[in-house]
């Protein structure tokens, strides 16, 4: 079945705005209990996820500079 035109508007966006799908296998405890802190906090779970990729990636570049 081809794709809807949202769904190829929606990829072109994705592309253009640099937006990348990974997949990750972790703990089940551990992704129900981040995803419980993210609801309790009102934080989507992408986005602390990428604050938190953020904070080690510089604290990582103070540690270790080129």
């Amino acid at each position: 079945m081809p794709a809807s035109k949202q769904t190829m508007r929606s990829k072109r966006y994705q592309d253009k705005a640099g937006w990348v799908s990974k997949s990750y296998k972790l703990k089940k405890e551990v992704v129900e209990d981040f995803a419980k802190a993210c609801e309790k906090s009102g934080v989507s779970q992408a986005g602390q996820l990428s604050s938190m990729m953020k904070e080690y990636i510089e604290q990582v570049n103070r540690e270790h500079p080129d």
